[in-house]
């Protein structure tokens, strides 16, 4: 029996995305099933068991502590346990799935482009039409607590069952709350997101439950599975820079650190071998300027590095600090 549950998506484009997020770190999902299995493994990973779920049970999974870890939307995780301390710690943004949680309304508003305005709207409403304006959305929680953040009360939540942009359109409700990518689904049903109205920039994160048993074995499967990932990020952001620096080698060493973050992997075993530098990719070019300015003149050699495992393994370091 595996000593950690890590939940990711059972279909869809964000399993795809997650399969090639885990793959490309050297840990291929491989279902233990068949196709229709709702389980899988990590190859080099034994002690890592995969749940096949669907995005909103991995939410609801790792707020209960059913699961260890999981990948699912920020958005699905903050509507299901709108206040995340202490039941869910983020681990990690994986940089894909991102989409915004936005308010928006009829494009004819001419006049309504802030959430100021739309407040006006609603007090309006109610006079015009003895009741409230109606807002359909999925994200029942996310709403009230930014419309009373925003000091608008005066509107009543439609919960959405199908497809919410479709809601004003359909007379079901005046105005939305729901997620979009690029805008093109609410302006192709006649609707805008309104200028201050981003609830939130969502993203898939990897997180983890604060309520799961985090016993030894799980915290050790943790670390091993965090460790592989973040050597795989920090590789994917860095370079190896191989040059020779002779006998001046710890002040151009000192001063390359502090103006690129650049750090020694490793040092050569007489003084006319090469250093092997790991730089940010970023800084690369600064650092190359930064060599020359000091006088070392010699060939500069760069390589990518498939992992850069870090003695201190910072995503588990924040993961234990969490756990308490």
């Amino acid at each position: 029996m595996a000593a950690l549950t890590l939940a990711v998506p059972s279909k869809g484009r964000l399993q795809e995305q997650v399969s090639d997020y885990l793959a490309d770190a050297g840990a291929t999902l491989k279902q233990t099933a068949g196709a229709r299995g709702y389980r899988a493994t990590l190859t080099g990973l034994p002690d890592v068991e995969v749940m096949l779920l669907s995005a909103s049970e991995i939410a609801s999974s790792l707020i209960a502590g059913d699961v260890h870890l999981g990948v699912t939307g920020e958005d699905l995780l903050r509507e299901q346990a709108p206040e995340l301390a202490g039941r869910i710690h983020l681990v990690k943004p994986l940089g894909f799935g991102i989409a915004n949680v936005v308010v928006a309304v009829p494009q004819y508003w001419i006049d309504v482009s802030t959430m100021a305005d739309l407040d006006d709207v609603c007090a309006a409403f109610v006079q015009k039409h003895r009741r409230r304006l109606r807002i359909a959305t999925k994200y029942v929680q996310m709403t009230r607590s930014f419309f009373a953040h925003m000091g608008i009360s005066d509107y009543r939540i439609v919960e959405s069952a199908g497809a919410t942009e479709g809601a004003p359109a359909a007379g079901t409700a005046e105005a939305i709350v729901d997620i979009t990518t690029t805008g093109t689904t609410l302006a192709a049903n006649g609707l805008k997101a309104l200028e201050d109205g981003t609830i939130l920039e969502s993203q898939a994160q990897l997180a983890a439950s604060l309520s799961a048993d985090w016993n030894t074995d799980v915290r050790a499967a943790a670390e091993a599975l965090l460790a592989r990932l973040g050597a795989r990020a920090r590789a994917k952001t860095s370079q190896i820079l191989r040059v020779r620096l002779g006998a001046n080698a710890d002040a151009i060493l000192a001063t390359l650190a502090t103006e690129t973050g650049a750090s020694v992997l490793s040092r050569p075993t007489d003084p006319s071998g090469e250093h092997a530098i790991l730089c940010p990719r970023e800084c690369l070019m600064d650092a190359i300027t930064s060599l020359r300015r000091q006088g070392c003149d010699s060939p500069a050699t760069t390589q990518d590095a498939d992992y850069v495992f870090d003695t201190a393994n910072p995503l588990f370091a924040e993961l234990r600090r969490a756990l308490g």
